[in-house]
Protein backbone atom coordinates (compact mmCIF):
# COMPACT_ATOMS: atom_id res chain seq x y z
CA UNK A 1 0.00 0.00 0.00
CA UNK A 2 1.66 3.09 -0.97
CA UNK A 3 2.01 6.13 1.39
CA UNK A 4 0.63 3.44 4.34
CA UNK A 5 1.85 5.96 7.51
CA UNK A 6 -0.25 8.92 5.71
CA UNK A 7 -3.11 6.91 4.95
CA UNK A 8 -3.66 5.93 8.53
CA UNK A 9 -2.86 9.60 9.86
CA UNK A 10 -4.90 10.85 6.80
CA UNK A 11 -8.20 9.07 8.60
CA UNK A 12 -7.35 10.58 12.02
CA UNK A 13 -7.10 14.00 10.51
CA UNK A 14 -10.34 13.62 8.54
CA UNK A 15 -12.50 12.07 11.18
CA UNK A 16 -11.55 14.98 12.97
CA UNK A 17 -13.44 17.55 10.56
CA UNK A 18 -16.44 16.17 12.53
CA UNK A 19 -15.04 15.77 16.20
CA UNK A 20 -14.91 19.78 15.42
CA UNK A 21 -18.00 20.64 13.43
CA UNK A 22 -16.44 21.08 10.20
CA UNK A 23 -18.45 19.11 8.13
CA UNK A 24 -21.37 16.99 7.89
CA UNK A 25 -22.15 13.78 5.91
CA UNK A 26 -19.47 12.83 3.76
CA UNK A 27 -18.57 16.84 2.74
CA UNK A 28 -15.25 18.23 3.13
CA UNK A 29 -11.90 17.08 3.08
CA UNK A 30 -8.30 16.56 3.85
CA UNK A 31 -5.27 15.69 1.56
CA UNK A 32 -1.68 15.24 2.68
CA UNK A 33 1.42 15.57 -0.33
CA UNK A 34 4.33 12.92 0.39
CA UNK A 35 7.63 15.28 0.04
CA UNK A 36 9.88 12.62 -1.34
CA UNK A 37 7.18 10.90 -3.62
CA UNK A 38 5.75 14.31 -4.60
CA UNK A 39 2.44 11.86 -4.51
CA UNK A 40 -0.71 13.23 -2.54
CA UNK A 41 -3.40 10.76 -0.43
CA UNK A 42 -6.75 12.20 -0.26
CA UNK A 43 -10.29 11.10 1.30
CA UNK A 44 -12.63 9.31 -1.09
CA UNK A 45 -15.52 11.15 -2.74
CA UNK A 46 -18.75 10.25 -1.09
CA UNK A 47 -17.76 8.03 1.89
CA UNK A 48 -18.76 8.25 5.50
CA UNK A 49 -16.26 9.60 7.78
CA UNK A 50 -16.63 7.00 10.32
CA UNK A 51 -16.10 4.19 7.35
CA UNK A 52 -12.92 5.72 6.14
CA UNK A 53 -10.03 2.91 6.33
CA UNK A 54 -6.21 3.84 5.09
CA UNK A 55 -6.85 1.12 2.33
CA UNK A 56 -10.19 2.99 0.86
CA UNK A 57 -7.80 6.53 1.07
CA UNK A 58 -6.82 7.44 -3.08
CA UNK A 59 -3.00 8.31 -4.09
CA UNK A 60 -3.07 10.44 -7.06
CA UNK A 61 -0.06 11.78 -8.76
CA UNK A 62 -0.01 15.54 -9.20
CA UNK A 63 -1.84 14.80 -12.43
CA UNK A 64 -4.44 13.24 -11.02
CA UNK A 65 -3.81 9.84 -12.02
CA UNK A 66 -4.53 7.31 -9.05
CA UNK A 67 -1.83 5.54 -8.12
CA UNK A 68 -3.18 3.65 -5.06
CA UNK A 69 -6.53 2.51 -4.47
CA UNK A 70 -10.21 1.12 -5.37
CA UNK A 71 -12.49 4.12 -5.03
CA UNK A 72 -12.69 7.74 -6.63
CA UNK A 73 -10.42 9.94 -4.99
CA UNK A 74 -12.91 13.46 -3.69
CA UNK A 75 -14.03 15.70 -6.25
CA UNK A 76 -12.10 18.57 -5.08
CA UNK A 77 -8.77 16.35 -6.21
CA UNK A 78 -7.86 18.94 -8.99
CA UNK A 79 -8.07 22.33 -6.60
CA UNK A 80 -5.73 20.37 -4.15
CA UNK A 81 -3.65 19.28 -6.50
CA UNK A 82 -3.43 22.71 -8.41
CA UNK A 83 -2.61 24.26 -4.68
CA UNK A 84 0.10 22.03 -4.59
CA UNK A 85 1.60 22.54 -7.78
CA UNK A 86 1.71 26.53 -6.67
CA UNK A 87 2.45 26.31 -3.56
CA UNK A 88 5.81 24.00 -3.04
CA UNK A 89 6.31 24.85 1.02
CA UNK A 90 2.58 23.25 1.59
CA UNK A 91 1.96 19.49 2.14
CA UNK A 92 -1.32 19.56 3.43
CA UNK A 93 -4.55 21.17 2.25
CA UNK A 94 -8.15 21.02 3.86
CA UNK A 95 -11.62 21.73 2.86
CA UNK A 96 -14.63 22.57 5.10
CA UNK A 97 -18.07 23.69 4.80
CA UNK A 98 -17.98 25.09 8.33
CA UNK A 99 -21.10 27.18 9.73
CA UNK A 100 -19.72 30.65 10.50
CA UNK A 101 -16.87 30.75 8.35
CA UNK A 102 -18.91 29.52 5.68
CA UNK A 103 -21.66 32.24 6.54
CA UNK A 104 -19.04 34.85 5.77
CA UNK A 105 -18.75 33.28 2.09
CA UNK A 106 -22.03 33.44 1.17
CA UNK A 107 -21.57 36.89 1.67
CA UNK A 108 -18.68 37.25 -0.05
CA UNK A 109 -16.78 38.86 2.78
CA UNK A 110 -13.44 38.37 4.39
CA UNK A 111 -12.86 37.94 7.80
CA UNK A 112 -10.84 41.81 9.64
CA UNK A 113 -8.70 41.15 12.18
CA UNK A 114 -10.78 41.84 15.48
CA UNK A 115 -9.29 39.63 17.50
CA UNK A 116 -5.46 38.77 18.51
CA UNK A 117 -6.26 35.41 17.77
CA UNK A 118 -6.82 36.15 13.94
CA UNK A 119 -3.19 38.35 14.05
CA UNK A 120 -2.36 35.36 15.76
CA UNK A 121 -2.56 32.32 13.58
CA UNK A 122 -3.35 34.04 10.33
CA UNK A 123 -1.38 37.43 10.31
CA UNK A 124 -4.14 39.27 8.87
CA UNK A 125 -7.50 39.53 7.30
CA UNK A 126 -9.07 35.96 6.32
CA UNK A 127 -9.21 36.70 2.92
CA UNK A 128 -12.33 35.66 0.31
CA UNK A 129 -12.14 34.73 -2.84
CA UNK A 130 -14.33 34.53 -5.67
CA UNK A 131 -16.58 31.56 -7.11
CA UNK A 132 -15.44 29.66 -8.79
CA UNK A 133 -16.90 25.99 -9.98
CA UNK A 134 -16.43 22.70 -8.57
CA UNK A 135 -14.68 20.01 -10.13
CA UNK A 136 -11.67 21.40 -11.95
CA UNK A 137 -8.61 23.40 -11.68
CA UNK A 138 -11.10 26.82 -10.99
CA UNK A 139 -11.30 26.30 -7.44
CA UNK A 140 -7.35 26.14 -6.96
CA UNK A 141 -6.76 29.09 -8.92
CA UNK A 142 -9.37 31.08 -6.71
CA UNK A 143 -7.52 29.72 -3.51
CA UNK A 144 -4.21 30.84 -5.42
CA UNK A 145 -5.43 33.94 -6.31
CA UNK A 146 -6.37 34.99 -2.92
CA UNK A 147 -5.07 33.40 -0.03
CA UNK A 148 -1.87 35.52 0.02
CA UNK A 149 0.37 34.51 3.52
CA UNK A 150 -2.81 33.39 5.33
CA UNK A 151 -3.13 29.56 5.84
CA UNK A 152 -6.83 30.43 5.17
CA UNK A 153 -9.10 31.52 2.27
CA UNK A 154 -12.67 31.49 2.33
CA UNK A 155 -14.28 31.16 -1.24
CA UNK A 156 -17.29 33.08 -2.35
CA UNK A 157 -20.81 31.24 -1.77
CA UNK A 158 -18.60 27.72 -0.82
CA UNK A 159 -16.55 27.42 2.16
CA UNK A 160 -12.91 27.67 3.24
CA UNK A 161 -9.70 25.98 2.31
CA UNK A 162 -6.83 26.10 4.63
CA UNK A 163 -3.13 24.91 3.87
CA UNK A 164 0.08 23.94 5.90
CA UNK A 165 3.23 22.30 5.99
CA UNK A 166 1.76 19.43 7.15
CA UNK A 167 -1.58 17.96 6.95
CA UNK A 168 -2.16 18.74 10.68
CA UNK A 169 -1.20 22.62 10.42
CA UNK A 170 -3.73 23.14 7.61
CA UNK A 171 -6.44 21.34 10.02
CA UNK A 172 -5.29 23.50 13.04
CA UNK A 173 -5.68 26.23 10.65
CA UNK A 174 -9.52 25.52 9.50
CA UNK A 175 -10.30 24.92 13.28
CA UNK A 176 -8.99 28.39 14.15
CA UNK A 177 -11.18 29.67 11.11
CA UNK A 178 -14.53 28.44 12.40
CA UNK A 179 -13.72 29.30 15.99
CA UNK A 180 -12.93 32.78 15.33
CA UNK A 181 -15.41 32.72 12.16
CA UNK A 182 -17.90 32.37 15.32
CA UNK A 183 -16.68 34.91 17.66
CA UNK A 184 -17.08 37.71 15.14
CA UNK A 185 -20.34 36.76 14.15
CA UNK A 186 -21.27 37.54 17.50
CA UNK A 187 -19.33 40.63 17.97
CA UNK A 188 -21.43 41.90 14.85
CA UNK A 189 -24.40 41.06 16.44
CA UNK A 190 -24.08 43.32 19.06
CA UNK A 191 -22.21 46.42 17.46
CA UNK A 192 -19.28 47.10 15.42
CA UNK A 193 -15.47 45.25 16.45
CA UNK A 194 -12.85 47.64 16.26
CA UNK A 195 -10.30 46.29 13.94
CA UNK A 196 -6.67 45.74 15.18
CA UNK A 197 -4.30 48.33 13.47
CA UNK A 198 -1.88 46.80 11.14
CA UNK A 199 1.02 47.31 12.71
CA UNK A 200 0.20 45.62 16.01
CA UNK A 201 -1.33 42.33 14.17
CA UNK A 202 2.59 42.01 12.74
CA UNK A 203 4.18 42.39 15.98
CA UNK A 204 1.07 39.88 17.18
CA UNK A 205 1.79 37.47 14.20
CA UNK A 206 5.72 37.57 14.71
CA UNK A 207 5.45 36.87 18.72
CA UNK A 208 2.90 33.82 17.57
CA UNK A 209 5.10 32.14 15.35
CA UNK A 210 8.70 32.58 17.06
CA UNK A 211 8.04 32.73 20.79
CA UNK A 212 4.65 30.32 21.15
CA UNK A 213 4.70 27.41 22.68
CA UNK A 214 7.37 24.84 23.61
CA UNK A 215 10.47 25.13 21.18
CA UNK A 216 13.21 22.40 20.85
Amino acid sequence: MLLKEIREDLVELNQALLKYGLCTWTSGNVSARDSESGLVAIKPSGVMFPDLTPENMVVVDLDGNVRDGDLQPSSDTASHLYVYEHMSHVNGVVHTHSNYATAFAALGEPIPVYLTAIADEFGGPIPCGDFALIGGEEIGKAIIESIGKSPAVLLKNHGVFTVGKTPKAALKAAVMVEDVAKTVAIALQLGKPQEIPSEVVTKLHDRYSTAYGQKS
